[in-house]
């Protein structure tokens, strides 16, 4: 399993903007995810990469808004949140997922199908 620690998180009013990162030891070969869980609700997809980096896919409540990203070089994946919501209070994690051939351009978008977490890191956008 690879190691992932998130960072960036914080206090910001509505309309700020943050950029999150997420830290991977090792290679980055793997599909890469953001999730996010607010208080009294289930974890929930973010923003997604393929392995391959060539695709992403977005949750429809941050389309527009936020933008996936990775530096290879650093093995850090990136999460740019702009035009921030109350509504997207919540507790970031970051997510990997080794994969194989077959699914090197698919975006996984299902807690289940992620191998490591990060511990997260928490963003309130106050209103």
């Amino acid at each position: 399993q690879v190691q992932l620690v998130e960072s960036g998180g914080g206090l910001v009013q509505a309309g700020d903007s943050l950029r999150l990162s997420c830290a991977a030891s090792g290679h980055t070969s793997y599909a890469m995810g953001w999730f996010r869980q607010a208080p009294g609700k289930e974890r929930e997809f973010v923003a997604g990469f393929s392995r391959s980096g060539s695709r992403t896919n977005y949750a429809d409540s941050v389309k527009g808004r936020f933008t996936i990203s990775r530096d290879d070089a650093k093995n850090t994946v990136y999460l740019q949140m702009n035009s921030l919501k109350p509504e997207d209070t919540a507790l970031y994690y970051c997510a990997a997922r080794r994969t194989g051939a077959l699914t090197i351009g698919v975006v996984h978008r299902q807690q289940y199908e992620y191998d490591s977490w990060g511990q997260g890191t928490q963003v309130t956008v106050s209103s």
